[in-house]
């Protein structure tokens, strides 16, 4: 007979959260016909939170993919007027990525959708699990050790 497993068993109940937590988020985007993708939405918020517009090898490592597929992500959100291509005015043969009015819009948009996923997500949570969960989380994201009283 196996002993149980339980870091597996937390590490598998982590990846279904995960996967419910895209399931709903896409869910809310869906409903709000705006055809961006969950990656093209990570991009806008990234972009969002750029001071000046960055490279396309800037987006790729800070949103640690490979630089195609932020290619293939950016070619999207221009096609569709959320994003353009900017040469930087110091090197012209650098392209830059800046958010257009209506990439603004989206984004407007689409923090709205991931407001009312997140209470979907955490509504049978009371308010002090929210905020232990919310440290458990930051733990984990920071890779810091709990400390024990």
């Amino acid at each position: 007979m196996t002993t149980p497993d339980p870091d597996g068993l937390l590490a598998e109940q982590l990846l279904r959260l995960t996967r419910r937590v895209h399931r709903i988020q896409k869910r809310h985007l869906a409903q709000r016909e705006l055809g961006i993708t969950p990656a093209q939405s990570r991009l806008l918020r990234t972009l969002a939170h750029w001071g000046s517009p960055p490279r396309m090898a800037d987006l790729a490592e800070r949103l640690e993919v490979v630089p195609r597929a932020v290619t293939s992500l950016v070619d999207g959100l221009e096609a569709s007027g959320k994003v353009r291509r900017v040469p930087d005015p110091a090197n012209r043969r650098v392209i830059r990525i800046e958010l257009t009015d209506d990439g603004r819009a989206a984004l407007r948009e689409l923090r709205a959708a991931r407001r009312s996923a997140a209470e979907e997500i955490l509504a049978p949570l009371r308010e002090d699990q929210r905020e232990a969960l919310g440290e458990l989380l930051n733990t984990l994201v920071d890779g810091a050790p709990v400390q024990s009283c």
